[in-house]
């Protein structure tokens, strides 16, 4: 089996651990994935870690091998928002396939509901608007977000009802999942009458903050042999990227995650209509919609009565964030992104439980970083 596998997976469970730190987060979501690929710390000759807000530092994957013992034969730190957990992905199965490493471990986690003030995490992110012209102004992540929506909806009609349908499928699928952060009811009416955030986005419309981690192993694939669960195949992958800042990207309703899917695809050899499960980054309500669109799975304006129809949830056209994505899960940083991958990884293998897709044999994953501005999209195929 030429190529790279992912061979273990490990989630923390996501929410409210003022137990946990970042590094101890970091460890037990390591130990977890090595563990499930069979392997000991010891067969890690490659290491990825991501970043933190809560620890932060400039050799994060560094300091993780420090505090785990581990001397790896090559050691980064990768730092790309939301599509820092995709974009791990791909160079650890670059490493592999390339004959550097064998087994490359993938490590993200932070603290951030509990490890930082209220409202620090969003705080923090402001420093992603750019210093001179949006800074000043105020701007803040889910302001720029609510511009693409207002956009979105004036330009092929998307409705706060479609909106509020991404939100309830999202908590839906969270509640078969016992790990996840919210697993309490959410109606469309809950969404309707939630506080008002940025408009038209309102609070159920916006990711969670969350504490947690997720890591994954991804070996080379002559090693299969030497894994304990069944290796789940990197089939595709691709990049896309537009812009950095709002304020230049060229258009306000089409993104770099187009380019990034059609590339993943293309070395895949397969096209939207082939795909059983979706595991895609939900940022914001909108953000899911305009993906969905961008990426081929639906024409543009149909995803959200796609949504509102059934469609991404289980019997439906596409399943989609079966975890219940950043929505509901939880979103824990760079392991947001993770926690997509894992789930992809375990809907593959059959391990969902209550959430399986059946006979779900090809995934696709996305992660997006910014304001739609780094894309990053995985074609995953049961071996």
């Amino acid at each position: 089996m030429a190529g790279a596998v992912i061979s273990g997976v490990h989630a923390t469970r996501a929410g409210a651990l003022p137990e946990e730190s970042c590094l101890s987060l970091h460890a037990q979501s390591a130990s977890g994935a090595v563990a499930d690929a069979g392997l000991r710390l010891e067969d890690v000759d490659g290491v990825l870690c991501a970043y933190s807000f809560t620890e932060p530092h400039l050799m994060l994957s560094s300091v993780f091998c420090e505090y785990m013992g581990l001397q790896p034969a090559f050691s980064s730190a990768i730092q790309a928002g939301g599509a820092t957990a995709c974009i791990m992905l791909a160079h650890a199965a670059a490493l592999v396939r390339s004959g550097q490493c064998r087994h490359v471990l993938l490590v993200t986690g932070d603290n951030r509901l509990t490890g930082m003030p209220k409202g620090g995490a969003v705080a923090a992110l402001a420093e992603v608007g750019h210093p001179q012209f949006e800074r000043p102004y105020g701007i803040s992540v889910p302001a720029a977000y609510g511009l693409v929506a207002q956009r979105y909806m004036h330009e092929y009609g998307v409705t706060a009802e479609a909106l509020a349908a991404v939100a309830v499928t999202a908590r839906a699928h969270a509640m078969r999942h016992p790990k996840a952060h919210r697993r309490d009811l959410l109606t469309p009416e809950m969404v309707a009458s939630s506080r008002p955030i940025a408009a038209p986005l309102r609070l159920h419309d916006c990711c969670l903050v969350s504490d947690g981690g997720a890591a994954l192993v991804v070996s080379a694939g002559e090693a299969a042999a030497d894994l304990r669960r069944p290796p789940v195949a990197v089939l595709g992958l691709g990049q896309g990227h537009t812009h950095e800042h709002i304020v230049a990207a060229p258009s306000l309703t089409s993104f770099g995650c187009k380019q990034a899917a059609a590339r993943a695809f293309g070395e895949a050899g397969v096209a939207p209509a082939d795909i059983d499960v979706a595991e895609i980054y939900d940022s914001f309500t909108i953000t899911l919609l305009v993906e969905l669109e961008s990426m081929g799975f639906f024409e543009r304006g149909a995803a959200g009565p796609a949504a509102l129809a059934g469609a991404l949830t289980h019997g439906g056209q596409l399943p989609c964030n079966t975890h219940g994505g950043l929505l509901s899960y939880g979103h824990s940083g760079a392991a947001g992104g993770m926690f997509h991958i894992v789930e992809a990884v375990e809907q593959l293998r059959g391990e969902a439980g209550d959430r399986q897709v059946p006979d779900a044999e090809l995934a696709f994953v996305h992660g997006d970083g910014g304001i739609l501005s780094a894309h990053c999209s995985i074609v995953l195929g049961r071996h």
